[in-house]
């Protein structure tokens, strides 16, 4: 049976061989931009003392929210949090999803608009996005560590890897879901493919876009946890940690650490997309 069997591990083997070896150049600008923007992020988060950061993020979620309740269980939270004694770990966890995020915005929203511009790109870009979503979230890892080594780089890598598909695809469906009737008359006005885009289409699917953005932040946000595998640290790292040592009380303490930030965000961006759910 062997002499029979397709080498797909080793044909992927020697794509990520020639990928690390032909496009290392890429990948140590990618790590030296990455590793700057984290140390920056942290090391700005970090100069205020705790108390003082907590009362910035409440502020800020009153501010984004406009919701008292957003803005108090971020207060309570966040202290539970400080209390517990887990606030580096959770400011790391935050630096690494903002950037992760970012960076899967900066790659999503594109190609999002591009697979809802073009059916040729909606062809091709759509079953990729069904093998990204429907492959272990555990696989991303393996490719991260030939191309950026064990860290918060490679685990970024992963992170972005993972929580993209949900910004390409709702940013895509906001724009199709645009009305008919709407693009006709544009076109009836004589709009350009870049006025009806910017001026119609992008700002009818923001609701649907900041969906996508929220579900990106919860890939995230899940993503960095596993990737403390490979070193990305912060509260991941905290369970990791407390895996190994068999510390379920610590474990736990980490795991209600990260459902509040996930909870935070979610509530945040919930009211950014315009959902009027009762918090």
């Amino acid at each position: 049976m062997d002499l029979f069997r397709i080498p797909v591990g080793r044909v992927i083997e020697l794509g990520l061989d020639l990928i690390t070896e032909h496009l290392s150049f890429a990948t140590k600008a990618f790590s030296g931009i990455t590793e700057s923007g984290i140390r920056i992020l942290v090391d700005a988060m970090m100069f205020f003392p705790p108390w003082a950061l907590i009362a910035i993020f409440s502020v800020l979620a009153w501010t984004l929210s406009r919701k008292k309740s957003v803005a108090l269980f971020t207060l309570m939270g966040f202290f539970l949090i400080w209390n517990m004694g887990l606030w580096s770990p959770t400011v790391s966890t935050i630096a690494l999803v903002l950037i992760a995020t970012l960076i899967a915005m900066i790659i999503g929203l594109p190609m999002g608009i591009l697979a809802a511009l073009s059916r040729g790109a909606y062809r091709v870009i759509m079953p990729i996005l069904d093998v990204m979503q429907t492959l272990p979230a555990f696989v991303y890892l393996i490719p991260a560590i030939p191309f950026f080594g064990l860290g918060a780089v490679g685990a970024i890598f992963a992170t972005v890897i993972f929580s993209m598909p949900p910004a390409i695809r709702l940013t895509c469906l906001g724009i199709k879901q645009v009305p008919v009737e709407m693009i006709d008359a544009a076109d009836a006005f004589g709009s350009t493919t870049a006025q009806k885009l910017f001026k119609l289409q992008l700002p009818m699917a923001t609701p649907t876009i900041m969906a996508g953005i929220n579900q990106t932040i919860m890939l995230a946000l899940s993503m960095v946890v596993i990737a403390a595998m490979i070193g990305a640290g912060g509260l991941g790292g905290e369970v990791w940690k407390a895996i190994q040592r068999l510390e379920a009380g610590r474990g736990f303490e980490a795991g209600i650490a990260i459902v509040i930030v996930a909870m935070v965000l979610d509530r945040i961006m919930q009211r950014l997309g315009g959902k009027k759910e009762p918090v």
